[in-house]
C-alpha cells in the first residue's frame, strides 16, 4: 500500500465515523468527507482533529433552547362607553 492509498483509506475511515457520529444523514458524503481530509492533515502535522459537530436530521446545527421571557402583567381594561350590537 503506498502513502497514498494509506493516507486515503484514514480519509474514508474518519469520513464513516462522523458520519455515524452525526446519526448517519444521507447527503453530506463531500462534507464528511473534507471534514475528514482536514482532520488527517491536523493528525499529520501533529495537531488534535477538531471533534465532529453534532447536526439534526435536517443537516443544521441545533440551537440552544430559547429562554422563557417572564409574562407581563395584565393592563386594566379600559372603562368606557360599551359598545353597541351591529345589527
Amino acid at each position: 500500500m503506498t502513502m497514498t492509498d494509506d493516507r486515503q483509506e484514514r480519509i474514508r475511515n474518519r469520513a464513516h465515523q462522523i458520519w455515524q457520529e452525526e446519526g448517519q444523514p444521507a447527503g453530506h458524503h463531500e462534507r464528511h468527507w473534507h471534514q475528514a481530509a482536514a482532520d488527517i492533515e491536523r493528525e499529520d502535522a501533529g495537531k488534535p482533529a477538531k471533534p465532529a459537530k453534532k447536526v439534526s436530521a435536517a443537516g443544521k446545527a441545533k440551537a440552544a433552547p430559547k429562554e422563557e421571557k417572564p409574562v407581563a402583567k395584565a393592563s386594566k381594561p379600559k372603562t368606557g362607553k360599551p359598545k353597541k350590537a351591529a345589527k
